[in-house]
């Protein structure tokens, strides 16, 4: 993946991976280290000019796991998961209530590493 252009985003993207919610640090470890159908995640990952919460390069797979201020933003939202998909990317979208939810949000990441990508979209 490209770097993002300028300090700033690069910058952001740190502070993101620092002050990540508890939602987030707990999806985490359970993305982390290939640990879910050894699949490698990156957190905070700069792709289509934004930042994306977690994201598997092989499956082309960006997980959102978004707070109740994108209640209010859902089409900045949707702007970031066209962009994403213009690169051929999927982004499963997830409400802070990973912690009630968290077998549920695991089995939808699972499901989706496990279906194929279209023919001419496997890997970067």
């Amino acid at each position: 993946m490209k770097r993002p252009p300028g300090s700033d985003m690069l910058d952001r993207a740190r502070d993101l991976r620092r002050e990540m919610t508890r939602q987030e640090k707990l999806l985490w470890a359970q993305l982390r280290n290939r640990r879910l159908e050894g699949a490698k995640f990156r957190r905070q990952m700069w792709l289509a000019g934004y930042i994306s919460d977690f994201a598997c390069a092989d499956a082309k797979l960006v997980i959102e796991a978004d707070g109740s201020q994108h209640a209010d933003d859902a089409a900045y939202d949707r702007a970031r998961a066209d962009a994403f998909a213009r690169l051929g990317w999927r982004t499963l979208r997830f409400w802070n209530n990973i912690d009630d939810e968290l077998e549920g949000v695991l089995t939808a990441i699972r499901a989706a590493l496990l279906s194929p990508l279209p023919e001419g979209e496997r890997g970067i």
